[in-house]
């Protein structure tokens, strides 16, 4: 039984609107900038991605599938996140040196550490399991 004291994460209603038929013109209305601040919390480890590391360059990073934000701080060394800015859940846009960067609003965070180094945003992006196998990186 779910707990009525805990809240619940964006990606969540997301999918239950999607499975209820809502579409993605409903799931769209929701995914817009919002008053509260979100955990930075994904769902999406059911799915796990992958990203080539040639991609990924050093000091910047790629958003993947709207859902993570893959790193490489320092050559060889990967970091992965969240890509849901913590202040409204808008997607993060980009990364440059080391710093993860949210459009909406303008919140940033350090891209080996997923703190925050720029408000409006007040909690850091939540770091995601990776493996590192040759050039394939899987995130979640």
């Amino acid at each position: 039984m779910a707990d009525p004291t805990r809240p619940v994460a964006r990606r969540t209603v997301l999918r239950g609107v999607a499975l209820a038929g809502g579409g993605l013109g409903s799931a769209s209305l929701l995914t817009g900038c919002g008053g509260d601040e979100d955990s930075g919390s994904t769902d999406a480890a059911a799915t796990p991605v992958t990203v080539s590391a040639a991609d990924v360059a050093v000091g910047g990073g790629v958003i993947v599938e709207e859902t993570f934000v893959v790193t490489q701080p320092a050559k060889g060394d990967f970091k992965a996140f969240t890509a849901v800015c913590t202040h409204s859940g808008c997607v993060v846009a980009s990364v440059q040196d080391n710093t993860i960067t949210c459009d909406c609003h303008g919140s940033q965070y350090d891209a080996v550490t997923g703190e925050v180094v720029q408000g409006p945003a007040t909690q850091a992006l939540a770091e995601e399991p990776i493996d590192v196998q040759g050039d394939q990186i899987t995130v979640g």
